[in-house]
């Protein structure tokens, strides 16, 4: 656990006891510090009883708080714990702030700081797994794994890289990173943040941050993330400025299994930036990058038979992130012209009202299955230019797709949506598709052995 000097003494309200809050919570009470905890569920409340003061800072006296620690699922344009702090002066953060105001009683280290609208926990764990090939000591956290403050600090030269949402820039102050990277920006979290400018602005507060000599690195393919590149170009107190565009390494990209399509060329080109900064050398990060395994629901091979491949794109919930993945597979060449081969699963709880950002890429589909509540609008967008299935639910989707597939195809789901009309969330969603297409396969593995 990760606690600070700087923390004794003071008190703290922590609103939101889901991991990063309970997390938060510990590292309080081990610090030394007086904490007010609450949460809508009464489970948490009496996990903490007796250890806390157990209030909603929304309707308590928040005179002598430090700091209201919230979770970044909190919406703070609407909840009314923003109007409640605010009335008493006292700042509103998240456990990322707790962790930048514990570092200086930290072993010597540099933090990464990653955001983005899209492959940020790739690009962060690509440079963990970069720099774990090279010996160096590795936490990663933030939007990804276990909360920050849960982990047991590095020894002395470690490394934490840190996937950071927008969500999570909105309620940190003071994180100075060594090496922060902007992937890209899209449009995302509308409701949220009312207009894609306040988005925008959002991510680059990462920037704002950023003290003299140290290093930003930034993707390109969007005048957003350009627009940020430019203004920090212009700063000249840092060490540089890295607009990190893939070229060098495109050649050595068919070599890694798991970083195909143009936006894992990017996310690759992102992550050595920031590792090159840091000291790697490039027969280090060559040698590492072939042997990344990737993540769950995030362009996942989860089978191939009869030559045909199942990819669970489930991470994929907006139209910009389910884009690069009909990108990476073209039409395969034939004696009659390019022959599409994605059987394309999308659809869930739509984000917006077309696939615009899909739409050069639609040459690459071979046939499309459309589920949930976005199914209709998807299907009507599709249909002139390819073939449609409204499957309205994943297993049919699944199902017809499989049926419909050739050697060579690529079964797809990649929704371009959010989950919760159906699933829980997108683990869930891209589970069930794993589970679906392992179902569905082993009667016909059964069949071969016999055979």
């Amino acid at each position: 656990m990760i606690t600070s000097r700087a923390f004794a003494g003071k008190k703290y309200a922590v609103l939101g006891l889901a991991r990063s809050g309970l997390s938060a919570v510990e590292s309080l009470l081990a610090s030394g510090a007086e904490v007010m905890a609450w949460d809508n569920r009464n489970e948490p409340r009496e996990v903490l009883e007796g250890r806390v003061e157990i209030a909603d800072p929304v309707s308590a006296d928040l005179t002598g708080c430090e700091a209201v620690v919230v979770s970044p699922g909190v919406p703070l344009n609407s909840h009314p714990i923003a109007e409640a702090a605010a009335r008493a002066g006292v700042p509103v953060i998240g456990d990322i702030e707790l962790f930048a105001r514990a570092r200086p009683d930290l072993p010597a280290h540099r933090v990464v700081g990653i955001t983005g609208t899209n492959g940020k926990s790739t690009t962060t764990s690509l440079v963990a797994h970069l720099l774990r090939s090279a010996a160096v000591p590795v936490t990663m956290a933030g939007n990804i794994g276990v909360p920050i403050l849960d982990q047991k600090p590095l020894a002395a030269g470690g490394v934490y890289v840190l996937e950071l949402s927008s969500y999570q820039i909105d309620l940190t102050r003071s994180l100075d990173c060594d090496v922060a990277a902007l992937l890209n920006i899209t449009p995302d979290h509308l409701d949220r943040y009312g207009s894609f400018e306040a988005y925008a602005a959002s991510k680059a507060r990462l920037f704002d941050m950023l003290g003299a000599g140290h290093v930003a690195v930034f993707g390109t393919g969007d005048e957003e993330t350009a627009t940020v590149a430019r203004s920090q170009s212009r700063r000249g107190d840092l060490k540089s400025c890295i607009v990190a565009d893939g070229a060098e390494i495109a050649p050595l990209q068919a070599d890694w299994p798991t970083l195909q399509g143009p936006h894992n060329l990017q996310n690759a080109a992102v992550a050595v930036g920031i590792v090159a900064s840091l000291g790697l050398s490039p027969s280090q990060w060559e040698r590492a990058l072939p042997r990344f395994r990737g993540l769950p629901h995030r362009m996942e091979r989860v089978a191939e038979a009869d030559g045909v491949l199942y990819i669970n794109d489930s991470k994929a919930t907006n139209p910009a992130s389910a884009a690069p993945a009909l990108a990476a597979f073209p039409p395969s060449p034939g004696p009659s012209g390019p022959t599409p081969r994605i059987h394309w699963i999308l659809g869930g709880l739509p984000k917006g009202d077309s696939l615009d950002e899909c739409r050069p890429w639609f040459g690459n589909i071979a046939a499309a299955y459309t589920i949930g509540d976005a199914g209709p609008l998807f299907a009507d967008i599709l249909e002139p230019y390819t073939r449609v299935r409204r499957s309205e639910m994943l297993a049919n989707a699944v199902r017809e797709a499989m049926a419909a597939a050739r050697p060579g195809d690529v079964v797809m789901l990649s929704p371009a949506c959010a989950s919760f009309d159906q699933f829980r969330d997108f683990e869930a969603r891209g589970d069930q598709f794993r589970q679906i297409v392992e179902a569905l396969l082993e009667p016909q593995a059964r069949a071969r052995e016999c055979g």
